[in-house]
């Protein structure tokens, strides 16, 4: 709504996200989501519905202190006559047999990578006996892919494996799967505990505390993180390696107070094999004349060298390795779709920039217009340029500054004077960044080049012997 007091409901629609029918539907009717829907009534019929008014209401009002008698009643008469009660069993667990994996979600530390929030949940593994664990941040969802490269990194990080490895159902990753799909994950987690020589089990569906040893971990877990962040005096992370290196230290210093145990129970451990197993999936993907790729409902872009050409997509929880036959070709940040019916874009300008020079035009309505902009910066001098010189002018100057960030590799201090001119109220000066960011003439190297006397190629039709008696030349 915000941009529609300057733009018309397809614009304003199309820099939101959405589409324009979602934008001609929002201004029909206004309301926010919440005040659409009814409030969710009674599922179940009440049982005090008949007495609640008549009876038991003037009690209350008359005795106010009666309702602490009756709570007292209660409590002994479930004491005295009441139904049976789960009981829970403590364990004791013998070193080098009892391994655990879950996921916990992250989002109540706040941390921000870059001042954007990050998306995040954690992996985290524990042994049970001797308390050491590892955490793996985790971007995506309760993947199988997820598990398989958090588990690995903690069993190579620990040297040993244990002899059974507990998990919960998993149900994040089997969930809107086809029959074939879940049979084909429950394959593949299988021969993961294969790979180790760990027999796999899980617990009962919904039954937490059959999983204790971990799921009352993960909250010290990240009670350890939310101090830690409040010492270091800010949850903003410049890069998303700082933060996983956070992570590790204060794992690091927790597995430090529990030294003794791991030590006792790591000559427990099975021994690994020879060499990790594959934490990935595998996909064959085509790159189209659009200059990249669709994958899980993402738009990756490419090197325009490549389209046409078929891609082995080796695909992490955060990230794509791609590859043309054996040849690794490049890695691409993991993207996410944007929601059940719109998808996402992962971009590089590096890979279009060429292409886009000789159809700057093309910048103006491209769908993934907002993700091609490396830094906040660029998209700001696109659209202070809209509104002064007009959409022609505006892309040509734009894909030009991005092509002078591709050539001279500026990205970064060039959209720092960019910011500087478009706070002063300028729009950028395409000539004089160009010279700001033209190579030094001090860092040309002068090349003197002597050319040779053409008579000395005269040489080389004089053919010379050497008589074996005289030792003296002979000219022929």
């Amino acid at each position: 709504m915000t941009y529609r007091h300057s733009k018309d409901a397809t614009v304003a629609a199309a820099k939101s996200g959405f589409s324009r029918a979602t934008g001609y539907r929002i201004e029909d009717d206004p309301r926010l989501p919440s005040h659409k829907k009814a409030p969710r009534g009674r599922r179940r019929p009440d049982p005090l519905a008949e007495v609640w008014d008549g009876e038991i209401v003037p009690i209350l009002k008359s005795a106010p202190g009666i309702r602490r008698t009756l709570e007292r009643r209660m409590r002994s008469w479930r004491a005295l006559a009441g139904p049976e009660q789960d009981v829970i069993f403590r364990q004791e667990h013998e070193p080098g047999r009892f391994g655990l994996s879950d996921f916990t979600d992250t989002s109540v530390l706040g941390i921000t990578v870059a001042g954007v929030v990050l998306g995040h949940r954690l992996y985290h593994f524990r042994l049970a006996f001797s308390g050491v664990e590892h955490a793996h941040v985790v971007l995506g969802g309760e993947s199988l892919v997820a598990l398989a490269e958090g588990l690995q990194n903690a069993l190579w990080a620990l040297g040993g494996a244990p002899r059974e490895h507990r998990s919960d159902s998993l149900s994040a990753a089997f969930r809107n799967l086809d029959r074939d799909a879940q049979e084909d994950l429950t394959l593949r987690y299988h021969a993961l505990m294969r790979h180790y020589d760990m027999m796999p089990t899980r617990n009962n569906l919904g039954v937490a505390h059959e999983n204790g040893s971990i799921e009352s971990s993960h909250g010290h877990l990240k009670k350890a993180l939310r101090d830690a962040l409040l010492l270091r005096g800010s949850r903003d992370f410049d890069r998303l390696d700082g933060y996983r290196r956070f992570v590790d230290e204060i794992v690091g210093r927790r597995n430090a107070n529990n030294r003794k145990r791991i030590e006792l129970e790591r000559p427990m451990l099975t021994p690994l094999p020879r060499r990790r197993t594959a934490d990935y999936e595998e996909k064959i993907v085509t790159v189209t004349s659009s200059g990249g790729f669709i994958l899980r409902r993402v738009f990756y872009t490419a090197p325009s060298q490549l389209i046409g050409h078929r891609l082995r997509v080796h695909l992490y929880d955060d990230r794509l390795e791609c590859f043309l036959g054996a040849t690794p070709m490049m890695t691409l940040r993991r993207g996410r779709p944007v929601s059940e019916s719109k998808g996402g874009h992962v971009v590089d300008y590096h890979h279009v920039i060429h292409a886009l020079r000789k159809k700057p035009m093309a910048l103006n309505n491209l769908v993934y217009r907002d993700q091609l902009f490396p830094r906040p910066a660029y998209a700001r001098a696109f659209e202070a340029l809209r509104q002064s010189v007009g959409d022609k002018r505006a892309c040509k100057s734009t894909v030009e500054l991005l092509a002078l960030a591709h050539d001279r590799g500026c990205e970064a201090e060039l959209s720092e004077l960019i910011d500087a001119e478009l706070d002063a109220g300028r729009l950028p000066d395409l000539a004089l960044l160009r010279e700001r960011f033209a190579p030094s003439p001090a860092s040309v190297p002068e090349i003197r080049i002597a050319f040779v006397a053409l008579s000395s190629y005269d040489e080389l039709a004089v053919v010379r012997a050497f008589s074996p008696t005289s030792n003296q030349e002979a000219v022929a």
